[in-house]
């Protein structure tokens, strides 16, 4: 009786090595399956970018009405709702993603307006976080603001939405950008895609350049949000991001 015991103890404990076994496989493969999700909708965001940038030829495109899809943000926005539909937040299934707007002016005190989005909730839809920011600091010194700003912009990633209040050689105020590539320490830079940076008028009215696979030394992004009452923000998708059950 003992020896059948002892076998029945030993048969158990495989039983449950096995169960655990099969546990932690399944959660990996369902980890990976949500993370497959979120690079295919980073992905995708990025590779019609591309195709739009590649559409506009390096011809300016109208970028001076609120229906504009060239305007900055617009832009970004445009990316992003001509994907979401495919994917959802895993916490939250039935819930259709949305894209904040631009903080109001009045709710960016004491700082400018376009260093930040409007906070909504992800149960309401919203897949992105705010992975880091950088508001200028009146304690410290310009040089010292330079360095914060060098440091936020090295924790930059690709498929990140960059948002930010500035007043550099093409312009001055908010403006929205997607990273395409993490930063790169080798070099230094950092890659992205965006429309209006550049621009010129026609006929009393603005357009915009696409960008896409810019790149730039940090020193030379940290200086365009530099100043007092300035800043910006990287904004980042969920790790939980999946496919939406069709």
């Amino acid at each position: 009786m003992k020896r059948k015991k002892g076998l029945c103890t030993q048969w158990i404990a495989c039983l449950l090595a096995i169960i655990i076994s099969i546990a932690g496989l399944t959660a990996i493969a369902e980890e990976a399956f949500h993370n497959d999700a979120r690079l295919d909708f980073i992905d995708s965001i990025i590779n019609l970018a591309e195709e739009k940038f590649i559409e506009a030829r390096g011809r300016p495109q109208r970028a001076a009405r609120s229906s504009d899809i060239y305007v900055c943000k617009n832009f970004t926005v445009y990316l992003f709702r001509q994907n979401r539909d495919a994917f959802r937040m895993a916490e939250f299934p039935d819930v259709s993603l949305v894209i904040p707007d631009n903080q109001t002016k009045e709710d960016c005190r004491p700082y400018v307006y376009g260093v930040e989005w409007k906070d909504i909730p992800a149960e309401k839809g919203n897949p992105f976080y705010a992975a880091a920011t950088f508001r200028y600091d009146d304690k410290l010194s310009k040089a010292q603001n330079k360095q914060a700003a060098r440091e936020f912009l090295m924790l930059a990633q690709r498929g990140d939405y960059f948002q930010m209040a500035a007043d550099y050689r093409y312009g001055k105020g908010a403006h929205s950008m997607i990273i395409i590539e993490d930063y790169d320490p080798q070099t230094g830079t950092i890659r992205w895609t965006d429309s209006n940076m550049k621009g010129e008028r026609r006929n009393g009215e603005r357009y915009g350049y696409v960008q896409f696979d810019a790149e730039r030394e940090i020193d030379w992004l940290a200086d365009a949000f530099n100043h007092r009452r300035h800043g910006a923000t990287l904004y980042r998708l969920r790790e939980d991001i999946i496919y939406r059950e069709q």
